[in-house]
Formats: C-alpha cells, structure tokens, sequence
C-alpha cells in the first residue's frame, strides 16, 4: 500500500492507471476510520482495479467554534485498517498542500445546502464542495464512494457531480449503525457512558417516523412533533433541527406524497449528532 502527501505525486499516479485501462474507486474520509469507513471502501474495492482513500480533515468545512483542533486523529491506526481492506494507496495531504498561500477559489452549491446543516453551520458545504472538488481533480477516479448518513452532504456532491459534468461516478452507501442502532460516527468517541444512552434516542426516532409512515400518517408537522418529543424525552439532548424534506432538492415538504427523508441533528451533551431516514425504505430494527 501506497502513501501519498503530494497532490501532483498523486494526479501522475492516476494518469499512469487510467493509461493502463484501470478502474479507479475513491473514498474520501477525514481519519479515524470506523466499520461504515470500511464498508465504503470494500465497496470501492469490489467496483475497481484501483481503491484510493483520502485522509485529510478539512479545516474549510468547520465554523470557527466547531471541533477542527480536537477531531480525532490516529493515522498508524487508520493505515492498518486501510491496508486490512485491500486499499492500494492513501493520498494524505497537508492543509497547505490543498490550500497554499493565496489560495482563493472555492466551489458553492447552492439550493440544496441552503436547509439543515446549511442552516446552523454556514459555510460548512461550501468546504466540502470545494474539497471534493480539489480531491476529485488529484484522484481522478472513475467513481467516488459517499455514506448516507450525511444525506444532504451525499445530495449536494452528486448535485455538483451533476452541475459541473465531472467524470465521476458517485455512488451511494446506506449507513453502518453499531449493533444496538445508532449511526457509526468518529465523533460518537465523544459521547460519556450516559450520553451513549441518550444517543440512541436519534436512530430509535427515525424507527418512530417510519412506523407512523408505514401506519398511513403522511402529514410531516405530526411526525415531526412526535419525533421531536421523543427524542427531548431523553437526558442530555438539545435538538437542531428535526425536518422532513424532499429527497432531492432539501426543502421542506408539509406532506410525503413523493421521496422524504427525514434528518435530524442533535447535541448529546456537547457532541452534535445527525442521523435520516428516507421513507419507504428498510430501517433494520436492531436491538438495544
């Protein structure tokens, strides 16, 4: 396995495969990798000649009170996981390698980041737009494997995808969840014993929201009451926002008559957790 800090070290490495008639998959993380890390590049793995993954924790896409300084960070243990599911190489830059003095282009995608996260973490998703861009442009691969726990991160990097005509592929995984259900996530590292428990909250909600659906309830104010109370019935939790969107565009919908997705973040104690269900879909019921 391969190690890569420089960005046009790692674009002559692309352009030598894809000369080669090989297939490159990409999965970009910030580190501290977890099984839902995994379960995308073994994705990647099976649609490719050639796995690339991204560690680099992205200092654009945090707000000047978020968690940049303590995110987690383990590289000699995510190197062992990358090299357990076959990865071929590891592009792991520097933040001045991707923003160099001067650096002042950015990518903003606009309809679909104006709601949820968009909301509460201004500027968060045009970090993200400009980083995928950067690293789809270093990588060069075929096709790019996102989770959906960040649904709306998913919706605005195909959006982009889409809009710009990249010549990437990106393809969708359904969100790895830990055995008792709730969302695998590096920040769940955060949560205290307590708080571990009142997580839990979140993920048993959204099976709340699908058995209303699945009951015929498709008025979206009901659900979201009812989500809402369920989960501030629960120690420790300080809701962001509880909403029902559509699918595809990210704005709010009174009734589900279409593709819904319900999103939810909230504060457990002082980490802040998202987790979504698109309705219609299989919510394994998993035990506590």
């Amino acid at each position: 396995m391969e190690i890569i800090a420089v960005a046009r070290e790692m674009q002559r490495r692309s352009d030598l495969k894809r000369m080669k008639g090989k297939r490159i998959a990409f999965v970009p993380t910030m580190g501290y990798l977890h099984e839902g890390h995994l379960n995308l590049m073994r994705e990647g793995r099976s649609i490719s000649d050639d796995l690339v993954v991204s560690i680099f924790v992205n200092p654009t896409q945090f707000g000047p009170n978020e968690d940049l300084a303590k995110y987690p960070r383990d590289f000699e243990r995510d190197r062992r996981l990358c090299e357990s599911v076959g990865v071929d190489v590891i592009f792991t830059p520097s933040p001045e390698e991707m923003y160099p003095l001067l650096f002042q282009t950015y990518v903003s995608v606009e309809g679909v980041t104006k709601n949820l996260c968009g909301l509460s973490r201004p500027g968060h998703f045009r970090g993200v737009a400009t980083v995928c861009a950067k690293l789809f442009n270093i990588v060069k691969p075929h096709a790019a494997v996102f989770g959906k726990k960040d649904f709306q991160q998913f919706v605005t990097i195909r959006r982009m995808a889409e809009d710009l005509n990249l010549d990437v592929e990106i393809v969708g995984m359904t969100t790895t969840r830990e055995p008792d259900g709730l969302a695998m996530s590096s920040r769940n590292t955060y949560l205290k014993t307590e708080e571990r428990k009142s997580a839990l909250s979140l993920y048993r909600s959204l099976l709340l929201a699908q058995d209303l659906y699945d009951k015929g309830e498709r008025r979206a104010a009901v659900i979201i009451d009812r989500v809402a109370a369920f989960i501030e019935s629960h120690p420790a939790t300080a809701i962001d926002y509880v909403k029902i969107c559509d699918a595809a565009a990210m704005e709010d919908i009174e009734f589900i008559d279409g593709d819904g997705v319900i999103a939810l973040a909230v504060k457990v104690g002082a980490t802040r957790l998202i987790d979504n269900h698109v309705f219609g879909e299989t919510l394994p019921a998993y035990g506590s």
